[in-house]
């Protein structure tokens, strides 16, 4: 990662200096809760995506949502920006404070709030991680399914409306959230919904604020819903001759109706870094890992049709993992390909870059973005939730080589514009951050300036995470 940018070419903060702030904000709440220190800035300076670092001007640590209201009027009546962190997972740099300002870290708030099983619902403070509430759901016989990988914490998994492995079969974020607490940016606490499971009342405040990315208010607390442990789980990994197989088979999977409860495409090249770095011995072709949820017969009739589809398609070796362990072992494996392949290319950032396509089309634009990253000279291979439509191309990097930034960007540009020409969108789940704003006026067409003008109402002194998602380049 290249070095902090103290002086971003972006607008600076108001003239107060950091230790004002500081000062002033620790009076608000205690002096625990307010950090100048270096390291603590340059935590909060980035996120695990490529993209440039900028330090904030003070880390604050809210408690509870009676804090955060405090912040958010210090910030309204000082004009200072202010950008929610948390586990500073994202890919896309939506956490990094590019007009300085407040680093809002909310992983203080991490509490689970209530369970109602009965009702399948859960209530968390946005600190709670996914596998934190997994936890505490597990003795109900409950889980929640939303899994992008990285244990993230569930307010920013809101923010951005986060999805993953099992999207095919549970949908993403913005499917499983019943009602947010939201401060808004005058400093006003609204609910954005209620705890039925429909409504044919208002507007969809829920869905606006889900995968808002914290530019219109800051989540307090979330109501998500949450699902029976399934009778039966079971997961397995199938190769096949190409890539145009791998994924013509997982259409093929969908359509049938197959209950496929996750269903991830890994290519070859991402294959042997994740070898490498987990010490498995997988092999090194193109591979679908599933996994099958429901009751034991329902589960052997998927399973049994999605072999015959598979074997149509050329696939082999198709290996079973029942027992618990094992099932994690293998999605374990798959989880790690980000980390893997930037571990496998020392020296090198990952630069990692998502879209989303109709189904149909999924085998084209698959087999587009492999040729665009050769013709390019890139290091690069592809993953994906390909039940969904969505892939990824991992892409390993040196920051402050230009030429080859350049290059990644290039790639990124084509795999974009072709996804777009096909009925896609430009990110299917990490989401636009920094990276993927100069699409939105392309994606969305005359629809970019509703949501410019819904941003501006709410938010007229552009002060909630700055410079991202519907701003203009």
């Amino acid at each position: 990662m290249s070095s902090v940018d103290q002086t971003s070419p972006d607008q600076t903060s108001p003239a107060q200096t950091a230790a004002a702030f500081a000062r002033d904000l620790s009076r608000l709440l205690r002096p625990d809760q307010v950090s100048t220190g270096q390291s603590v800035l340059e935590q909060h300076s980035h996120d695990e995506s490529y993209h440039r670092p900028v330090l904030p001007d003070v880390v604050v640590f809210p408690e509870s949502t009676e804090d955060v209201v405090k912040v958010v009027n210090f910030a309204q009546e000082h004009q200072i920006p202010v950008v929610p962190y948390a586990v500073g997972s994202s890919l896309e740099g939506h956490a990094i404070p590019v007009k300085h300002g407040i680093s809002l870290d909310m992983m203080r708030m991490n509490r689970v709030l209530e369970i109602r099983p009965e009702d399948f619902l859960v209530r968390v403070q946005p600190g709670v991680t996914r596998e934190e509430v997994n936890a505490a759901l597990k003795k109900y016989g409950l889980f929640f399914p939303v899994d992008p990988g990285a244990n993230a914490s569930l307010g920013g998994m809101a923010a951005t409306n986060a999805s993953g492995t099992t999207t095919v079969r549970y949908g993403a974020m913005k499917d499983n959230v019943r009602a947010l607490q939201v401060v808004l940016p005058d400093g006003q606490v609204i609910q954005t919904g209620s705890l039925a499971a429909k409504t044919s009342s208002g507007y969809n405040l829920t869905g606006l604020f889900v995968g808002s990315e914290g530019t219109l208010g800051v989540i307090t607390e979330l109501w998500l819903k949450v699902y029976g442990i399934p009778e039966k789980i079971l997961a397995a990994r199938v190769t096949f001759p190409d890539v145009e197989s791998t994924v013509r088979a997982s259409t093929a999977m969908i359509g049938t109706g197959i209950g496929v409860a996750r269903l991830e495409f890994v290519d070859p090249l991402v294959m042997a870094a994740v070898n490498s770095y987990k010490h498995t011995a997988f092999p090194e072709e193109p591979t679908l890992f599933l996994e099958f949820h429901g009751s034991e017969q329902g589960v052997q009739e998927d399973v049994a049709l999605a072999q015959e589809i598979a074997q149509e398609e050329g696939g082999r070796d198709f290996v079973f993992e029942t027992d618990e362990h094992a099932r994690n072992v293998l999605w374990e494996a798959r989880h790690s390909a980000a980390w893997a392949f930037k571990a496998h290319y020392p020296g090198t950032e990952h630069m990692s870059t998502d879209v989303c396509v109709p189904l149909s089309k999924l085998p084209e634009a698959v087999a587009h973005a492999k040729r665009v990253i050769a013709e390019e000279g890139a290091i690069g291979g592809v993953v994906g939730h390909v039940g969904d439509g969505n892939f990824h191309c991992s892409i390993a990097v040196n920051p402050n080589d230009e030429a080859e930034l350049a290059k990644v960007y290039r790639v990124n540009e084509r795999v974009v514009e072709h996804a777009l020409s096909l009925g896609g969108t430009c990110t299917g789940e990490h989401g636009v951050g920094l990276g993927k704003r100069k699409y939105q006026a392309k994606e969305h067409g005359p629809a970019l300036a509703v949501m410019q003008a819904i941003k501006r109402t709410i938010d007229p002194l552009d002060l909630m995470n700055p410079g991202k998602l519907v701003d203009g380049l």
